[in-house]
């Protein structure tokens, strides 16, 4: 489970510090991908499994099925952590998240999110602005 957010740097090289909280879960590798809003979001294996398969059930008939589908799986790559806990976030990935060097690490349960620091802040102020019409659409699902 990821939980909690982290401020890091990206390197020269696109290597990303993995907040070490999370490193255990990731020991047989990850995969990122183009996330939503403007970020990446990072799967474990086992995760990233489960959402393919529900991926794969969307009905290809469906303009809006084929296109998240494509979102999310034609940029996927799969990534390692090296021994300082480092992961490489490809060029084009961090090109989609415009990602330059300071960046916000947010674990949300079942993902990994990466943001530009000064997009999460705006990210952040909007979410937190609209809490409570928020919380009131998410009755609807049963939250």
């Amino acid at each position: 489970m990821f939980i909690g957010q982290y401020n890091h740097n990206i390197d020269e090289k696109g290597r990303l510090q993995i907040p070490a909280k999370f490193r255990s879960v990731l020991t047989e590798g990850a995969i990122v991908t183009r996330g939503l809003d403007g970020c990446l979001f990072i799967y474990t294996k086992s995760q990233w499994q489960s959402l393919i398969e529900r991926l794969s059930d969307l009905p290809l008939s469906q303009k809006d099925a084929r296109q998240f589908s494509r979102l999310m799986l034609a940029g996927a790559m799969e990534i390692e952590l090296d021994k300082q806990g480092r992961v490489v976030l490809p060029a084009y990935l961090r090109d989609f998240a415009k990602l330059k060097t300071n960046v916000v690490v947010a674990g949300l349960f079942n993902r990994i999110e990466v943001w530009d620091n000064k997009v999460w802040a705006e990210q952040q102020a909007d979410v937190e602005s609209h809490s409570d019409e928020i919380a009131e659409k998410l009755i609807d699902f049963g939250v």
